[in-house]
């Protein structure tokens, strides 16, 4: 889930977050700055996740996991890599080496968050079977 042009990352929490995949397995608290939720549409993420991809981004060193047994690590790219629960498959993270944050699944934070969504990213990509409220921002661009 990479930089889309005309979208800046504003960080909009700094409260301490948890979250955890589906079984638990996994469990993280989030300190610091979160930036707003970016929604992607790109293949990659469709076909990870079965829909979209719906993140916000910390600071790596402000991730602390309490569980990570199951964790495991897919390359997607040359560059980047996604991590999931290898026990009940939740899709978590996105990881780019080049960046000192790391994207977090929003919907794996425990509520109330207290995030709100910036905006809709490679928009181009999105599939034929859904429509986004118009009131909600997009940039159009595309991953290929």
């Amino acid at each position: 889930m990479g930089a889309a042009a005309g979208v800046e990352g504003r960080a909009v929490s700094e409260k301490p977050l948890s979250g955890r995949c589906l079984c638990g397995d996994i469990r993280f608290t989030v300190e610091g700055p979160l930036r707003p939720v970016l929604v992607c549409h790109c293949g990659q993420c469709r076909r990870m996740s079965g829909h979209l991809w719906a993140a916000t981004a910390a600071d790596r060193d402000g991730v602390r996991f309490a569980a990570q047994d199951t964790l495991r690590w897919f390359s997607s790219s040359d560059r980047a890599r996604r991590g999931f629960c290898a026990r009940c498959g939740s899709s978590l993270f996105w990881s780019h080496e080049d960046k000192q944050t790391l994207s977090i699944a929003a919907g794996a934070l425990d509520s109330p968050t207290g995030l709100k969504t910036q905006a809709h990213i490679f928009f181009s990509d999105a599939s034929d079977y859904y429509a986004v409220h118009p009131d909600e921002p997009t940039c159009p661009g595309s991953s290929d």
